[in-house]
């Protein structure tokens, strides 16, 4: 079964740091049109867009003359109050995803609750504090905001791995997949919001 009306959302977002357009289609193919100024975010966000089947086009303008925090964490928020608009009720979704992702020796694990109470759990170290230019610790900042404003549980854990580069992609492949699981639509469910409440606050 698939909904009746389209899963998408535009969002836009300006701040005295950033600038940024999003539009998001959770039931895509796949394909990304995404420029942030930051070679490797921009990566990571066609991985994500890929491996979720999602349709994301992000653009972004941000203070990178500072550093690259505010870009990395105002990119996170957009995507989150797009993903959370686009979701709606989330009427007939499976409301939960999992996945474990190898990339080469990384081994990253996601879990997703669509719950609308935010929380973010990460445990994930990396070996080395920078990323080309791009701090590794902002990985975290991500995932933290996109948790936040998409109104969703995220368990990111690092189950092994020591190159950088495959332990981030491993994380943002991980979290795709268990995004395209949990905002699937479910045959077996119909209208029903996945709770027992009724509603799933956003």
């Amino acid at each position: 079964m698939r909904q009746a009306f389209p899963r998408r959302a535009e969002i836009a977002r300006e701040t005295a740091e950033t600038r940024i357009r999003a539009r998001l289609d959770l039931d895509g193919t796949g394909r990304a049109e995404v420029a942030t100024g930051i070679g490797f975010l921009d990566h990571m966000l066609h991985a994500l867009a890929r491996h979720a089947l999602f349709d994301l086009a992000l653009s972004a303008k941000g203070d990178l003359h500072i550093d690259m925090h505010h870009t990395v964490e105002d990119c996170g928020i957009v995507l989150g109050q797009a993903l959370r608009a686009a979701l709606g009720e989330k009427r007939g979704i499976r409301r939960y995803g999992q996945a474990l992702v190898p990339m080469d020796e990384a081994l990253a694990e996601c879990a997703i609750d669509l719950s609308g109470r935010p929380f973010l759990v990460w445990q994930v170290p990396f070996a080395a504090p920078k990323l080309g230019e791009l701090d590794t610790e902002l990985f975290e900042e991500f995932f933290r905001a996109f948790a936040m404003q998409g109104g969703m549980a995220l368990h990111m854990m690092l189950r092994h791995g020591r190159n950088t580069h495959h332990v981030a992609e491993a994380c943002f492949k991980a979290a795709a997949r268990a995004l395209r699981m949990a905002v699937e639509i479910d045959p077996r469910a119909g209208e029903a919001i996945p709770s027992t409440k009724g509603v799933l606050e956003a």
